[in-house]
């Protein structure tokens, strides 16, 4: 019997934080943009200066839009948080002239989402969007590979085939790849980490190198 297939999960910060149990009933969410890659630093030096400024009744949480996706590295799964929005984060609050000040002069930030300097919140569809795919349970395989690509198979029945990728089934984490099998291009399923990619001049050398052997009988 087969060995059950794992994916290490990798741990990730926190994607939301809350900063009170009893928020403001006409808070709204806001988009906040901020430096590509300090979506977290910059969620939590909020949730800081928040609570010093004691804000917290009316800058409820933070959250940063993530989605899960499985990578592929070094012939292993990983799941990940991968942010949806990079560079921006969403914060429920009640605009003021201190409250625009606290998230405004946070370090990281940039600005806000709107017209002119004035803030424009989201609506409750487009925040509920948000939350129900975040909330997806299948994750999503990271594809590094297109129609063409030029791969070699390290793993399963056909280990050590050269073959070309004829479909990319990202939502499978698999590929369609066509290889020789009899002289013949046979597709055949692999998984993403079954395969690797390979140089296309090195590949259309074999192509042509294993035919003259073929045809000479060496």
């Amino acid at each position: 019997m087969a060995e059950a297939e794992t994916v290490e999960v990798k741990q990730e910060a926190p994607t939301g934080l809350k900063f009170t149990d009893k928020p403001h009933p006409e808070n709204k969410w806001f988009v906040v943009h901020t430096y590509s890659g300090h979506e977290r630093k910059v969620a939590i030096t909020l949730g800081e200066r928040v609570r010093v400024m004691d804000l917290t009744d009316r800058i409820n949480e933070v959250l940063i839009p993530t989605q899960k996706k499985i990578i592929i590295s070094n012939g292993k799964k990983k799941e990940v948080d991968e942010r949806m929005f990079p560079g921006y984060i969403l914060v429920k609050a009640v605009i003021d002239d201190s409250v625009w000040h606290a998230i405004r002069t946070t370090p990281g930030v940039t600005g806000f989402v709107g017209i002119g300097n004035r803030p424009t919140p989201l609506s409750k569809k487009e925040v509920d969007s948000i939350v129900k795919f975040m909330k997806l349970d299948a994750p999503r395989f990271e594809a590094k590979f297109k129609e063409g690509d030029a791969v070699k198979i390290n793993g399963g029945a056909f280990k050590d085939f050269l073959g070309k990728v004829n479909k990319v089934m990202t939502d499978q984490g698999r590929l369609e790849v066509l290889v020789s099998v009899f002289d013949r291009e046979t597709p055949v399923e692999v998984d993403f980490t079954q395969v690797v990619k390979f140089d296309y001049l090195r590949l259309k050398f074999l192509e042509i190198f294993c035919t003259r052997q073929a045809s000479t009988g060496r």
